[in-house]
């Protein structure tokens, strides 16, 4: 069987530093991480087992001063110093909705900025990460598809927002913890549901996802990771196989002539051929059952011939339909459906013997729910230098 080349966009990936300059440790995998070490001057002999420590003490402990890592010796604590670092995305606001919802908007290489978001549950905290800045999809119900695609994020960029997150949580273990379910899990699962589309920047997000999955440090397992997409048909294979996570598909159609508009992607791998994938998809990972994301337009996509459609698209597929009620934003084309309308849809797919729970909308307040990443923080200072340009700053 012939390796099928990657899907690729044409945008810019910051690499990692030079080897003549600090090299930031996390986002490595493991073996790139051995790599470094060698090249530092650790014996080959030895790598090994300096990865597992630095590994724990990055992902499991949450350290980020050399100087704290205690089992290692101190003359090779300052090669670390003066050789590596321990970067994570800034921080530059933190808000808080009246619901718990916590969203961050941080800076990563180059001054680029996305946001994050924490969505506490009774018997879950779910972190929505990001893994483009921008996006190039131009779904025409999501307010953060109105930005243009900067660059894709680097592995260290994506697994350092679960990190900050987990920083501002306060959740790494106490000496005598454990890892994964044995230790603290306020963030217990992880959304790929943010800014960018997942699967047009696969290795960096595979490679974080399986930083994310190791038992020696954040210890979550695949089960509790989420990866959505809008339908690249040719990942969808490769997502199975080397990440082997959950998969949610933005599906929010039941012919090609509406999803041709509310997800442009669909005019490259229509319906047909996206349904064909994801048939596949729970053998190869093992996954239990796939999320549909279907998002409830008024007029657009919600009548109950569309839910007699949906459900018969998705015959045999074991899934759950997720049901979005329309996050509406300043100029949207759309409004949400009633909730009469809602219910009365989500009926009858579940007398077809679906699962069809309703997402409750989170952070409405604070522009963090589904859609609103990033658009209010950037119309805030387009404002900004709307006002500084009329007064001649």
């Amino acid at each position: 069987m012939t390796a099928t080349a990657p899907i690729t966009q044409d945008v810019h990936t910051i690499p990692r530093k030079l080897p003549d300059g600090p090299q930031n440790l996390i986002g490595m995998t493991r073996d790139q991480m051995r790599d470094a070490l060698i090249a530092a001057g650790t014996a080959e002999k030895q790598a090994k087992m300096r990865v597992n420590q630095l590994w724990q003490w990055l992902y499991h402990w949450g350290v980020r001063d050399f100087a704290l890592m205690t089992n290692l010796a101190k003359d090779y604590r300052a090669m670390l110093a003066d050789t590596f670092v321990i970067e994570l995305p800034e921080v530059v606001t933190r808000q808080v909705s009246t619901d718990g919802t916590r969203k961050y908007l941080v800076r990563i290489a180059g001054g680029h900025e996305v946001e994050v978001v924490y969505i506490p549950e009774s018997d879950r905290g779910t972190l929505c990460i990001s893994s483009q800045v921008g996006c190039t999809l131009t779904c025409s119900f999501c307010h953060t598809g109105t930005q243009k695609l900067v660059r894709n994020l680097t592995p260290a960029e994506i697994v350092g927002q679960i990190l900050v997150a987990r920083d501002d949580l306060g959740e790494w273990p106490e000496p005598g913890q454990g890892t994964g379910d044995n230790g603290p899990r306020m963030l217990s699962n992880i959304v790929l549901m943010g800014m960018g589309e997942p699967l047009y920047n696969f290795e960096n997000v595979r490679d974080a996802m399986k930083i994310a999955m190791d038992g020696e440090g954040i210890a979550l397992s695949r089960r509790r990771i989420t990866l959505s997409t809008s339908g690249v048909v040719p990942e969808i294979a490769r997502t199975a196989q080397e990440i082997g996570c959950q998969l949610a598909v933005s599906f929010h159609a039941t012919t090609d002539e509406v999803r041709d508009t509310l997800v442009p992607i669909n005019k490259k791998w229509n319906i047909e051929a996206l349904l064909d994938a994801l048939r596949v998809y729970p053998k190869v990972s093992n996954s239990e059952r796939i999320t549909f994301e279907y998002v409830m337009l008024d007029g657009v996509n919600d009548s109950d011939e569309d839910a007699h459609r949906l459900v018969k698209l998705i015959e045999g597929i074991p899934a759950k339909i997720n049901l979005i009620p329309f996050n509406e934003w300043p100029g949207a084309p759309y409004k949400r459906s009633s909730g009469n309308r809602i219910h009365a849809f989500a009926d009858i797919i579940y007398k077809a013997g679906y699962a069809s729970p309703v997402r409750k909308p989170r952070g409405e307040d604070i522009m963090a729910a589904c859609g609103q990443l990033k658009s209010e923080t950037e119309r805030a200072r387009k404002s900004r230098k709307q006002i500084e340009a009329d007064a001649g700053l």
